[in-house]
């Protein structure tokens, strides 16, 4: 294997980081272990590019048994210890490792490089006495320092960012256990700062009726609901409160709106009549049954397919009516098109735009919605923002369900998926609509009028 300097080391690890490549993708390309890519990635995450300076100090016995008891406490590799504690190679750790087991401590001493020295040692049970001793110190000093880590990752894990008040409450709750003093300086913060986030520990938290507000709220909605949505929502249980400030709370909560598309393609060409753009774009409608959309999209889960196929009005967003099958069959479309004819009144005239998919191409179903008195409108050819409404339903669909549950069976999926579009319909705020949802948009306002 080469030797790679430190730059080049460097330039690896960023390589890595910045998510352009894998470890085994920069195996192949530069003929070296991923698990000594991974042991650079690690140095320098913790000690940044000075771990890649060349050292060439000697390593002393109490140092060694600093290592190897804090790989003991934590169950870390040779390769975390060796970024961790700034050591040239992961190997040398092992070495050391396999010495005290086979020979004991005395293994860990460092010998002196020369002829021995003539000179006897006066008094090796008062040395041994002391080095063990001062092994006892550091093991309870590792102790405490793991102790600390352990809290701090948990807390730094919820809300995102290690804080100079999340290491005054770790120390806080570690201080019955060991010395603040200690602690401090573990958590290398100075003493003033501590002292001032413990009286504010102590304080009764003004906040808490609105975090357990915006927990439920959260766990309501699965996830979906970002700060602007809780901010809303909270005013709905008589919390008003600066979006600002929700964000704030939410961070230190560790609370985050968690949504983040095989595109069905139904266009196999010219199979039948293709019907003008009359939609233009216009996705304002006064009046519902005025202007419908709809498409079909595709989900993929244990080896299997289902396919949806909705119609939603552009009123209100609702979905008006949908139908879920195994296949892209026309059974898919019609019944779902005759679903949706229920809604209709004598007196409505609505236009139903889609995309150029075989489906809405089909004598059948153009015969359906001239007997039904609809107009057809449809995008124009591989241009999607004609439909731009129906896409945007799929994006949330996909985002805010499937990407983020995890589903045991198809069934399971279905009935998730049945759900999910009673709560867009019923629960869900649009904020066009007032922050209403589209039935409540429907219910309170359109009848109102």
């Amino acid at each position: 294997m080469a030797n790679f300097s430190a730059q080049q080391k460097i330039f690896i690890v960023r390589l890595y980081l910045e998510g352009k490549h894998s470890y085994m993708d920069l195996q192949k390309i530069f003929e070296v272990s991923y698990q000594m890519i991974q042991g650079w990635v690690r140095l320098y995450q913790i000690q940044g590019a000075d771990g890649f300076k060349k050292s060439y100090t000697s390593y002393s016995t109490e140092f060694k048994m600093d290592v190897l008891n804090y790989m003991n406490e934590t169950g870390i590799s040779s390769y975390d210890a060796a970024a961790r504690f700034n050591i040239s190679s992961p190997a040398l750790i092992r070495t050391w490792r396999i010495n005290v087991n086979a020979y004991g401590l005395d293994a860990l001493i460092s010998k002196k490089k020369g002829r021995p020295s003539m000179k006897k040692d006066i008094n090796p049970s008062k040395q041994i006495e002391g080095s063990v001793k001062e092994l006892e110190e550091r093991i309870k000093q590792l102790e405490m320092e793991n102790a600390y880590l352990k809290k701090l990752n948990n807390f730094s894990s919820n809300a995102g960012k290690i804080t100079t008040k999340i290491k005054a409450q770790v120390i806080y709750e570690l201080k019955s256990i060991y010395e603040v003093v200690a602690l401090i300086k573990v958590a290398d913060i100075p003493r003033s700062t501590y002292y001032y986030w413990e009286k504010r520990l102590n304080r009764e938290d003004k906040y808490s009726k609105v975090k357990a507000t915006i927990q439920s709220i959260y766990h309501e909605h699965k996830g979906r609901y970002g700060y602007r949505r809780i901010t809303k929502e909270l005013k709905k249980y008589g919390f008003s409160h600066n979006p600002k400030t929700i964000n704030r709370l939410m961070n230190e909560m560790g609370v985050k709106c968690l949504v983040r598309m095989k595109k069905y393609r139904s266009y196999k060409g010219r199979v039948g009549r293709i019907a003008p753009h009359i939609l233009q774009r216009d996705f304002q409608a006064e009046k519902m049954n005025q202007k419908w959309v709809t498409d079909v999209t595709e989900f993929h889960l244990f080896g299997e397919k289902r396919y949806l196929s909705p119609i939603l009005d552009l009123c209100n967003g609702e979905i008006i009516a949908y139908k879920v099958m195994k296949r892209p069959v026309y059974k898919l479309v019609g019944d779902m098109l005759d679903e949706a004819i229920k809604h209709l009144k004598p007196e409505d005239t609505v236009i139903l735009h889609s995309d150029q998919g075989w489906h809405y191409q089909m004598k059948k179903y153009q015969k359906t919605l001239k007997d039904s008195r609809i107009i057809q409108s449809m995008s124009r050819k591989g241009n999607c923002l004609d439909n731009a409404v129906m896409e945007n339903f799929f994006g949330l669909l996909k985002s805010e369900l499937l990407y983020l549950q995890e589903f045991e069976s198809m069934e399971h999926f279905e009935k998730e998926l049945d759900d999910y579009i009673h709560y867009y319909n019923h629960k869900r705020m649009k904020v066009k609509l007032k922050d209403l949802s589209p039935i409540e948009y429907r219910t309170q306002v359109l009848e109102a009028a």
